[in-house]
């Protein structure tokens, strides 16, 4: 679609008054947002838009209107009541990292989510491919035989059966308008690493969510908060000097935790190794490979707890947030103990194999899944 120039001009005032410093309101960076994500404004206009925010930096309104646009128009919606449960099976959780933190590490968040789903938490996770960095959620996820591509129903039915499942952040089938558009197109953070990232379709209740920058644990926490969310924590991970950062909870220094409750309380502190007994490592134990295969066989490595200290101390801290924040943990420590347990029984893996069997778009894909799988562990050492 070809706006006209009144629709031109107006757009661009907009991102001018953001490159003077600017904020917008929660209902114009809906409408911005909506006009990026139908299309209705040049790739030059759309990719000045996000810039501009980014270097302005986004208030807690200018994500929620961004995320609102994308729930509105471009998100597929899941039958909520299908895999919300009640009671004992406990509430929905979603953990991730906005990316383009400034510490690459292997994926983190999917390992932590799979060892936390053995221990009995919900998983609803929404990820994307890597952008800013080697490997992200849906890439490590497809290499291990979880299929990535299928529609919104198969992944409600491995939450249902599996307590876990993916939609893919950036699959026509889960937001098949202009998100994944804009995402293929752009290599650098921008408001969508948060607004888009929050856009998930079974709307979960209780997160863990790291952020790229300290500074955006206290806006990430806003908007969490505004959109429903009743307990999460946002974290911003640190090395041992405090000079580079990471979304996750950090084995190799300290974290700062932003702890939110639907009530409005707020609770902040800060977390090292130590506290929970674990050895303060050392950036490149934890850092990416540089190639799929490797992190493939390292990921599976770290599931079935052979070798990899540092890489399995990083995913066992990380589940035990999701396990105190869904309910399962007293605390971190509690849900420490718990994620390694589910580690050096063989849970996790076995986790894994039952998510694989579960979110499959057909018996074709599920195979091929399977087989994928199979060929990894064969190549990790682990038994099958």
């Amino acid at each position: 679609m070809t706006p006209d120039d009144t629709a031109l001009r107006a757009f661009g005032a907009d991102v001018q008054r953001l490159i003077d410093g600017q904020d917008l309101t929660r209902e114009r960076t809906y409408e911005l947002f909506r006009q990026v994500l139908l299309g209705e404004q040049p790739d030059l206009q759309q990719g000045a838009l996000l810039a501009a925010l980014v270097a302005k930096g986004e208030t807690p309104e200018e994500i929620a209107g961004a995320w609102q646009a994308i729930v509105e128009f471009d998100t597929v919606p899941a039958a909520i009541a299908s895999v919300a449960g009640a009671g004992a099976q406990g509430p929905l959780v979603e953990n991730s990292g906005t990316g383009m933190d400034t510490l690459k590490t292997f994926n983190v968040s999917s390992a932590a989510a799979i060892v936390a789903a053995a221990r009995g938490a919900r998983l609803a996770r929404h990820g994307a491919r890597a952008l800013t960095s080697r490997c992200g959620a849906v890439d490590i996820l497809e290499a291990v035989g979880v299929d990535v591509d299928c529609d919104v129903s198969a992944v409600e039915r491995s939450i249902g059966l599996a307590g876990i499942g993916l939609f893919n952040g950036m699959s026509p089938a889960i937001h098949p308008g202009g998100l994944g558009r804009v995402l293929s197109q752009i290599r650098f953070g921008s408001t969508l690493n948060i607004a888009a990232s929050l856009a998930n379709p079974v709307r979960p209740t209780h997160g863990v969510r790291g952020v790229y920058a300290e500074g955006l644990l206290g806006p990430v926490g806003s908007v969490m908060m505004e959109i429903g969310y009743e307990h999460a924590l946002v974290v911003h991970g640190y090395d041992d000097r405090r000079e580079g950062g990471m979304d996750e909870l950090s084995v190799l220094g300290a974290t700062v935790v932003s702890e939110l409750r639907a009530d409005g309380r707020r609770d902040s502190y800060t977390v090292e190794p130590e506290d929970f007994g674990l050895r303060r490592a050392a950036h490149g134990e934890i850092a990416p490979l540089g190639d799929l295969r490797s992190e493939a066989v390292r990921f599976l490595q770290v599931l079935g707890g052979r070798g990899h200290e540092a890489c399995g101390d990083a995913a066992c801290l990380n589940a035990a947030a999701v396990l105190y924040v869904s309910g399962q943990a007293a605390d971190l420590g509690d849900g420490l103990a718990q994620a390694r347990e589910a580690v050096a029984s063989g849970a996790a893996l076995a986790k894994l194999e039952e998510w694989v069997a579960a979110q499959a778009g057909g018996l074709e894909r599920r195979s091929a899944g399977e087989a994928r799988l199979a060929a990894l562990r064969a190549e990790a050492g682990l038994p099958s």
